[in-house]
């Protein structure tokens, strides 16, 4: 895995509209999963025609979500990875009504995967041995500042970095492990 680098603050509209795109999301997903692909192969794997994954891979391009890996190519071939980096997105009150509503929608795409992620686990689980066991999962309520919760948060990020840049290449016995976190104030 590389180097993250400073995390990006993300207030452009049309960058939150390209990455809240729900094949955009599925390219990102594949690309992530099992890195560089071309347009083709995207296609196949998606079930999509070879016009729109090429499209799509060059509107994510033009945000910064997806680089070429130009050694990989041949000829007219491209092949695209997708870049890791540390998304952060500015408060809900510094955003405009434009920003609002792409990330309103970014954060619905990003739930409905989860939950469809949770779901093929569950129905594969007793198929995945001692993986099947791999579900880490803990409920907890904390009284904080907003200023813990941001330091919270930093320890967290800091946390997930350090194990995202440990195992380079991973081991043969190893998993990619979907991880969420997520905090908000009890509002009943």
């Amino acid at each position: 895995m590389t180097d993250q680098g400073e995390p990006r603050e993300l207030t452009d509209p049309a960058a939150l509209r390209a990455l809240g795109h729900p094949l955009r999301q599925r390219i990102l997903r594949q690309l992530h999963r099992d890195g560089p692909a071309t347009s083709t192969s995207l296609a196949q794997v998606l079930g999509e025609n070879t016009g729109a994954t090429s499209y799509h891979l060059r509107q994510l391009a033009e945000h910064g979500f997806v680089e070429e890996v130009p050694e990989r190519g041949r000829g007219r071939e491209r092949w695209w990875q997708a870049r890791t980096r540390d998304i952060r997105f500015p408060p809900r009150s510094r955003m405009d009504e434009e920003v609002r509503a792409a990330f309103d929608e970014l954060g619905r795409l990003n739930v409905a995967e989860d939950v469809a992620a949770f779901a093929r686990f569950q129905q594969q689980r007793d198929s995945l041995d001692e993986w099947g066991d791999a579900l880490l999962f803990a409920r907890g309520a904390l009284r904080l500042t907003l200023p813990q919760l941001r330091q919270f948060w930093e320890d967290y990020m800091a946390l997930y970095g350090r194990y995202a840049g440990e195992a380079d290449p991973p081991a043969d016995d190893s998993r990619r492990v979907l991880l969420r976190f997520v905090a908000f104030p009890d509002v009943d």
